[in-house]
């Protein structure tokens, strides 16, 4: 029973994994596509591609995930697994219905946090403040701040510049931020389901804690959030790439740097697996207000801060509900 529950377990890893790559597919290229620097297949492409790559540069972000909660051992807590990873898909596709660009990483840690509370189990709550709190409400102001700093930079440097010309070269350089942001989508977001394997694979007792995340792990995880990613997020990628702002190439080489920039640095600096759609929403608005504030669509962005918001309790929330229902129909609970 407990192999079949493990083999249950990773399969709705894997399906959560493919969500959070057609969900989060817009976060690497919306902006490059919006400016036509790279057409949506070629973008998508190359962007399943650097999300394969991106999932083997390391396991910082994995072994956080894989220890936000300390699920027993047996049935009961590849249960509580399962219940967090079914209640992070829930909100994930409730939220690409309506096209709004949430947090797959904060859904998932959101579930997985009320199905153990569900459940009565341990949280850890100095790991989920430390590496997801207070990362999920400065990253964001950090990629707002950077991004505008970054674009006036630009616009300083490149005043006396042909605008067409000048244009023209940063949509050749926006292939290059493009690949580094989904680069950085697959370090922080393939990771995160890895870290989710692993607590089942340590709750079936196919591993102790402290040991390294199997290869077949790595590998099936980057290659279910390329796929997810190659079928795109057109929904979000619509919101990411035109209904906050009308980005021009240059605006949309400054926000896809420094969001790959964060992402980076929080992956390896900090273990902390932050939003990738925190980031680059908010730097594409930090870049957008050197236009004029008036020039990003704030009736928008409010929609999206309010599904940053609900995201943790929500998916949390879905995650218990489906804790519950599983109590009622899977004996397996003690």
């Amino acid at each position: 029973m407990e192999l079949a529950l493990v083999i249950a377990v990773v399969a709705v890893a894997l399906t959560f994994d493919y969500t959070n790559g057609f969900h989060d597919a817009a976060n690497a290229i919306a902006t490059s596509v919006s400016t036509r620097a790279l057409t949506p297949r070629v973008a998508l492409i190359m962007a399943a591609i650097m999300n394969f790559i991106g999932a083997f540069l390391g396991q910082e972000v994995a072994n956080t995930v894989g220890s936000v909660i300390s699920p027993p051992s047996g049935s009961h807590g590849l249960v509580i697994v399962m219940s967090g990873l079914l209640g992070a898909i829930a909100w994930n596709l409730i939220t690409w219905y309506y096209g709004l660009p949430s947090s797959s990483s904060h859904a998932l840690i959101g579930g997985l946090v009320g199905s153990a509370l569900a459940s009565g189990t341990f949280v850890e709550w100095s790991t989920v403040l430390d590496k997801v709190v207070i990362p999920m409400i400065l990253s964001p102001l950090v990629a707002f701040g950077a991004g505008f700093a970054v674009m006036l930079a630009i616009m300083w440097i490149f005043r006396k510049k042909n605008p067409h010309r000048t244009q023209r070269n940063f949509r050749v350089l926006q292939t290059i931020s493009a690949a580094a942001m989904a680069l950085g989508h697959g370090l922080q977001d393939a990771q995160k389901t890895m870290g989710v394997i692993f607590l089942a694979l340590l709750a079936g007792g196919f591993v102790n804690p402290g040991d390294d995340l199997p290869l077949w792990v790595i590998i099936a995880a980057a290659s279910a959030i390329s796929a997810g990613t190659y079928a795109g997020g057109w929904r979000i990628m619509r919101t990411l790439g035109r209904r906050i702002i009308a980005l021009d190439p240059a605006r949309g080489f400054a926000a896809e740097t420094v969001a790959a920039t964060v992402l980076y640095t929080t992956a390896f600096v900090y273990s902390a697996p932050i939003s990738t759609t925190h980031t680059i929403t908010s730097a594409v608005m930090g870049v957008g207000a050197t236009k004029r504030f008036s020039a990003v669509r704030w009736g928008v962005a409010k929609s999206i801060v309010a599904a940053w918001i609900l995201t943790f309790p929500m998916a949390g929330l879905l995650a218990a509900l489906a804790y519950w229902v599983s109590h009622l129909l899977i004996e397996v609970i003690p």
